[in-house]
């Protein structure tokens, strides 16, 4: 009984860990990947028709949903989609973190930003770099693949892929004289590496909040929540 699991997030690879059989569906943003267990499709469905007759076509029996939580676009398509093929769905979302200046979008961190701090390190990734741009500040960019421009004029770029451990985000932030973090409410892990180690360091964090849940659908907290999940619906 096939299952589709959305997502290159480490959740989904442990989802697809505990899942044996399941499908892994990537966006193929990321030219190098690391791939979770079992088939794995790359790309998008074409919207929510194509989602829905892939649902169709390849008897998907579950859903999960483990994409990034800012990834709202494909959270959408994957309610509607599943909603018309009749398919369950649940949404691995982990808890987010707390503290730090919160702003609702990237627009909004672009206006606080300046007020906070010179020399950013600036984690929300290579996609959203356009944001900061035209904001005369040093930024620190670090992502898996080379950012695309637009992008800030005063930047350096680090290309390199975690986890990350806290003394090397400290000694990261100490080398570039770093005062403010801008990162997004990704959660995740428990600890976080950057954000322990700018609080380490009393450098400002700017977080951006995540785009609200759809109504309606279960939310689960664990991959092993999101397997039992999946239980549950094949054993109904």
């Amino acid at each position: 009984m096939p299952v589709l699991i959305l997502g290159g997030t480490s959740d989904a690879r442990r989802v697809a860990e505990l899942l044996p059989g399941s499908v892994t569906s990537l966006a193929g943003r990321v030219r190098a990947p690391r791939l979770p267990p079992g088939e794995v499709r790359i790309g998008g469905f074409g919207g929510v028709a194509g989602l829905v007759g892939y649902l169709r076509s390849a008897g998907i029996t579950a859903v999960v949903d483990a994409t990034h939580p800012f990834a709202a676009v494909m959270t959408a398509h994957a309610v509607e989609a599943c909603a018309q093929a009749g398919v369950p769905l649940a949404i691995l979302r982990r808890p987010g973190w707390t503290g730090g200046v919160r702003v609702p979008s990237l627009a909004a961190a672009a206006q606080v930003l300046p007020s906070l701090g010179s020399r950013v390190f600036l984690t929300t990734g290579r996609q959203d770099l356009a944001t900061f741009a035209r904001l005369d500040l040093w930024f620190l960019v670090r992502s898996v693949d080379p950012p695309d421009p637009p992008v800030p004029q005063r930047m350096l770029s680090i290309l390199d892929r975690g986890p990350f451990t806290v003394e090397g985000e400290r000694a990261l932030m100490r080398e570039h004289a770093i005062d403010v973090l801008v990162t997004k409410d990704s959660g995740a892990a428990a600890v976080s590496a950057k954000l322990d180690a700018a609080r380490a360091l009393d450098v400002p964090i700017l977080m951006i909040d995540r785009p609200p849940l759809p109504s309606g659908v279960p939310v689960v907290e664990t991959p092993v929540a999101a397997a039992r999940f999946v239980t549950d619906v094949i054993m109904a």
